[in-house]
């Protein structure tokens, strides 16, 4: 089994209810959730809006690989109603649903897809350390 640690945010809609969502859909098709943060509320980060992000940590058991996992995190954003994604676009824009791969077993990956660890997430963004410092 692989430990992967997951970040989650929401600033369209029904937030708390699309970060519930996106976890049940995370604990029925990607693994079991071990640990979860409390949500907390943000201001976007990298562009501007209006709408503040509620964000949560979880840490994850799956059997997916890496581009396995990316693959089903980006059917449960489609699903739950994100239509652009900011890794393709090259823009940051308001979402129903984001999730991030921060860590993945103690690995170090990088292709054209996906980078692990998260370097934005540890280094960058002062929500993104909140969270992580409470999951450890």
């Amino acid at each position: 089994m692989n430990t992967v640690t997951l970040l989650l945010g929401s600033n369209l809609g029904n937030k708390k209810n699309n970060i519930t969502l996106a976890i049940n859909l995370i604990d029925s098709k990607i693994g079991s959730i071990l640990k979860k943060t409390k949500l907390i509320e943000s201001e976007p980060e990298d562009y501007y809006s209006s709408n503040s992000y509620l964000n949560i940590g979880i840490i994850v058991n799956t059997d997916l690989s890496p581009i396995k996992l990316l693959k089903s995190i980006k059917e449960i954003e489609r699903s739950l109603g994100r239509i652009n994604d900011s890794y393709f676009s090259g823009k940051y824009e308001d979402r129903t649903i984001d999730i991030d791969i921060i860590y993945f077993n103690s690995i170090t990956y990088y292709s054209t897809s996906l980078n692990i660890p998260h370097i934005t997430h540890i280094s960058k963004r002062n929500f993104s350390k909140k969270i992580l410092y409470e999951l450890v």
